[in-house]
């Protein structure tokens, strides 16, 4: 699963601007504000909000280019602006001074995120972003452990931040996944199918649609962005991660259904119709039988709108709201065409 609007809630809020001595930290949050406006990611869209409703209107952008997993770029009032990870400045060969260095550090060790404001070839301030788990996270990966499912965290956000929240949910080091750039997401699922396993991966944002795609099953959840949804065999239209849960039981039974109804068919074709044709079997039972199969076919099917999952009781959450879940167009098609 991605963190990010997967598990968080996704409304990042900036916690605190650190700027390097001499920069104003309005001046900072001005230009990172600017910059990110155009951009979908949560941490672009946090840093914007607040940089608007701080100091109103935001000055125009030029050559925005996104760099997905790792920050932007773009020219604000004539200077060439970078707003990203470490990571990400020390690829464009940018100097981060020990001050900054340390602040995100600081920021880091608190479970946060942090994200460095460049210009002039040389980080200029620091920007800490906050956000909170879901209140059906934990339930959801305890519901996807009773499954029999081994939850793991994929996420591009930092290590220590990543860990902090893997604390909370149950999760253990070895199945975290930190500072994963979209490629690298993908990478690390072609390495646990290489070792033999089944993956579904879930994820919400443009970042996350090569990791969708590749994935075993892809499950796009909540307002996913629609790269996201159009990558994904699956779509949540709950932000709710514990409907995952709910989802997989829902796949798990019509699969059962579409197991029972091959039984029937196949045992009244292979039983009845040569009887039949050996002058065994009345042809009017057999007609009976057959329009017998049909309706036993159509009713085992139509158990599944009665369907509730196994662990409602033990969700409340889900239980309150236990409404079918949309499911993308060719996954239905798959299902009527096994039926």
């Amino acid at each position: 699963m991605d963190k990010t609007g997967t598990l968080t809630t996704g409304k990042m809020t900036v916690h605190e601007v650190i700027p390097m001595p001499g920069t104003p930290d309005t001046h900072a949050l001005l230009l990172a504000g600017a910059l990110e406006d155009p951009s979908e990611h949560p941490i672009g869209q946090a840093i914007a909000r607040e940089a608007a409703a701080r100091l109103g209107p935001l000055p125009a952008v030029t050559d925005f280019a996104a760099l997905p997993g790792a920050g932007v770029q773009g020219t604000v009032d004539g200077r060439l602006i970078t707003v990203g990870s470490r990571h990400l400045l020390t690829q464009l060969a940018i100097a981060i001074p020990e001050h900054l260095r340390d602040a995100v550090s600081a920021a880091e060790s608190a479970g946060r995120t942090a994200v460095l404001v460049a210009w002039d070839e040389q980080a200029q301030a620091g920007v800490v972003l906050a956000d909170g788990l879901k209140p059906q996270a934990a339930p959801a990966v305890a519901g996807l452990r009773d499954l029999g499912f081994r939850p793991a965290l994929l996420t591009g956000d930092n290590e220590r931040a990543a860990m902090q929240v893997a604390g909370q949910l149950g999760i253990p080091a070895e199945d975290v996944f930190a500072g994963v750039p979209p490629e690298g997401k993908v990478a690390v699922l072609q390495q646990l199918r290489a070792d033999g396993k089944r993956v579904a991966f879930a994820g919400d944002g443009v970042n996350d649609a090569a990791a969708l795609a590749h994935a075993d099953l892809g499950v796009a959840i909540g307002a996913a962005a629609d790269a996201a949804i159009g990558a994904a065999d699956l779509t949540l239209v709950s932000g709710d991660p514990s409907d995952l849960a709910t989802a997989l039981q829902l796949a798990r039974a019509t699969l059962r259904a579409i197991r029972a109804n091959l039984a029937w068919a196949s045992g009244y074709n292979v039983i009845a119709i040569p009887l039949a044709a050996l002058g065994y079997l009345n042809p009017l039972f057999a007609g009976v039988a057959m329009s017998a199969s049909s309706l036993i076919v159509v009713g085992n099917s139509l158990r599944l709108l009665r369907y509730q999952p196994a662990t409602a009781s033990r969700r409340p959450v889900m239980a309150a709201t236990a409404q079918p879940i949309p499911i993308a167009d060719r996954t239905v098609a798959l299902a009527e065409d096994n039926q």
